[in-house]
């Protein structure tokens, strides 16, 4: 529902509330009206409507006890009839109504009358929103209409300042993505909220995605009191910030290679109140545990779907000697995916000379191109 949506709420009953929206108001104007006690409300709406009365270019009014209903046109006498036979009380009158303002709520309706309909058809129907930025991939057909497309999606998404097109996949040491910006302020910084954290983040300089909001939740509900965990690739906090709110006497170092993540990670941690449970560091993962952090670790999450692969046997090595839990993340475009992650986590494992004591969950996080996923690998490791 739009920010500036207003509800009427119409009932005897709590359990039997019918709600009536309207969209700021526009002008006043003088039209036919249903004139109901209050009490008659619900019976009323719903007469006007199978009657195909109710206008709802107007906002229905309460003044008093009394509800007025706008109407299409003056009834007939077979609906006259029909109030009669249906209603208590009633009075036909004309009353000045609120006429809507409303606003299209789909990209569909603001374009379908500027692109035609083979273009309309490739509108992108997946946006990411972060904070008041939204994040979109236009194809290529659409190419020379992507500043049109970000005025609509201004137009329909009233919480959002920026609309940013994708200019490249997420790639470089940095795991960053380049963007235009094709409608409203030249920013890519914003204040993300998610399960009750808010988190600071320059989407230009550092991996952000709201696609992962039930990953972070999910492994969150896992970790149990007094553990240490290790965020090997933690960008600028996401899964850390959340487990520290969450859960009680809990350490948890937060590894990045990329400077601007650490700063925001640094600034999020501290926005969040967490500061005695997250310690973020800046560095290579492998570097950072091998002199650091070796044996120390409960849980270790590898959220590097890229090559987490190539970090395993450092995971291994932060765990402690009794082992512990690793969450692996990977990206797959095999025909069975989340067998082929398993057995290559499993092999990955064994080359370290500790043993995959059991897979406690396999899952697809979500597709990320034709035939590819990212899958997650929760284990067991000895």
């Amino acid at each position: 529902m739009p920010q500036d949506a207003s509800i009427l709420y119409l009932s005897e009953a709590p359990s039997k509330l019918e709600c009536i929206e309207y969209f700021g108001v526009h002008r006043l104007s003088e039209t036919p009206c249903l004139k109901v006690p209050k009490a008659q409300g619900e019976k009323a709406i719903a007469l006007a409507r199978k009657l195909n009365l109710l206008n709802r270019d107007f906002k229905i009014q309460r003044l008093e006890d009394h509800l007025y209903i706008p109407l299409t046109q003056k009834p007939f006498r077979v609906d006259l009839k029909e109030f009669k036979n249906n209603l208590l009380e009633y009075e036909v009158s004309t009353h000045e109504f609120s006429e809507r303002a409303r606003h299209a709520l789909r990209l569909i309706d603001v374009l379908e009358e500027k692109l035609a309909p083979h273009l309309l058809v490739s509108l992108p129907h997946a946006v990411d929103f972060v904070g008041d930025v939204a994040i979109v991939e236009i194809p290529p057909e659409l190419e020379n209409y992507k500043r049109m497309i970000g005025e609509a999606m201004l137009a329909t998404n009233k919480r959002v300042s920026t609309v940013l097109a994708k200019s490249g996949a997420v790639g470089g040491v940095y795991r960053v993505r380049k963007f235009e910006v094709i409608a409203g302020v030249d920013n890519t910084k914003t204040v993300h909220k998610e399960h009750g954290c808010i988190f600071h983040v320059d989407l230009a300089k550092a991996y952000f995605s709201p696609r992962l909001s039930y990953e972070h939740s999910r492994i969150t509900a896992q970790v149990k009191q007094g553990e240490t965990v290790i965020d090997m690739f933690a960008g600028v906090g996401p899964f850390s910030i959340l487990i520290a709110k969450k859960c009680t006497n809990v350490k948890i170092y937060a590894i990045d290679v990329n400077p601007d993540a650490i700063r925001y990670l640094k600034r999020n941690v501290k926005a969040n109140n967490v500061v005695a449970k997250v310690t973020p560091i800046l560095g290579d993962a492998r570097q950072i545990i091998q002199e650091k952090l070796s044996g120390v670790a409960d849980r270790i999450i590898m959220n590097l779907p890229e090559n987490a692969i190539e970090y395993v046997d450092v995971a291994c090595e932060a765990l402690q000697t009794k082992g512990g839990i690793i969450h692996y993340y990977e990206f797959t475009n095999a025909p069975n995916p989340l067998e082929t992650a398993k057995n290559r986590f499993d092999e990955a494992i064994k080359q370290t000379g500790r043993s995959l004591e059991k897979i406690l969950m396999a899952r697809t996080v979500r597709a990320t191109a034709p035939y590819t996923w990212q899958v997650v690998v929760d284990a067991r490791v000895r």
